[in-house]
């Protein structure tokens, strides 16, 4: 039987794409309309974005420990988290998480790895990119990076927060995005991560000055990938 997928849910349109490319997407693995079984426990997202605001990485830690133990009896095996800023708290998270985890930036950075980028952009909440969550796992397997600017990251930072999480998607936004990501092509960088679940709403390798590295879709494939282990044992 495949592994059972717990998905720790924050903002509801990158977790619902997360979702969606795991049941469409499952069908290559698992035959016509099948997918690993899938489970998600989502607390309120303003209560998670009281604690963000307030810089307490703990509570934020908190609330994934919640929605993991929840996930644990409704039988996962594993858990995935489709937030990239979130990842932050994950220090606080394993030592007492029920389940083990994928992270979302290990899968993205062995997939840079894998397609020979070098030096790539991060993109995403200004929390996500002042923080090590990237940088870290990059440098890990000898991946340069760059951050866009102190203003960019605050305007992507305010269109992230105030328009895609609440399902708005504008011409301008994108517009935005795509300067942002031909200013880190100009610095050097072979790819960009599109490091916040909802950034692939918007852009994508078709309008970007830089092939794009689909963090929301990368996890949902790589848990995929882990669900389907047992499945490919058995066979």
């Amino acid at each position: 039987m495949p592994q059972h997928i717990g998905i720790v849910a924050c903002s509801a349109e990158g977790a619902a794409l997360c979702y969606r490319t795991i049941c469409v997407e499952g069908a290559a693995l698992f035959g016509a309309h099948g997918h690993p079984e899938v489970s998600m426990h989502t607390p309120s997202f303003a209560d998670y974005m009281a604690h963000i605001y307030r810089g307490d990485w703990s509570r934020v830690g908190d609330l994934m420990l919640a929605s993991a133990d929840k996930l644990k009896k409704a039988g996962a095996d594993f858990l995935i988290c489709p937030d990239n800023t979130i990842h932050q708290a994950l220090p606080y998270v394993l030592p007492r998480s029920p389940l083990p985890w994928l992270h979302i930036a290990e899968v993205v950075a062995a997939e840079a790895l894998a397609r020979g980028f070098q030096r790539i952009g991060i993109t995403g909440t200004r929390w996500l990119v002042d923080s090590a969550v990237y940088p870290e796992k990059l440098a890990a397997r000898g991946l340069a990076y760059l951050r866009p600017s102190v203003a960019e990251r605050d305007e992507c930072n305010r269109i992230i927060m105030d328009e895609l999480v609440r399902s708005t998607f504008t011409p301008d936004s994108v517009a935005y995005f795509q300067r942002v990501i031909g200013g880190l092509k100009d610095g050097g960088c072979d790819a960009v991560v599109l490091g916040c679940t909802e950034i692939p709403l918007i852009i994508n390798d078709a309008n970007s000055a830089l092939p794009t590295l689909d963090s929301t879709r990368l996890l949902a494939r790589a848990a995929l990938k882990r669900a389907a282990h047992d499945k490919v044992m058995a066979a």
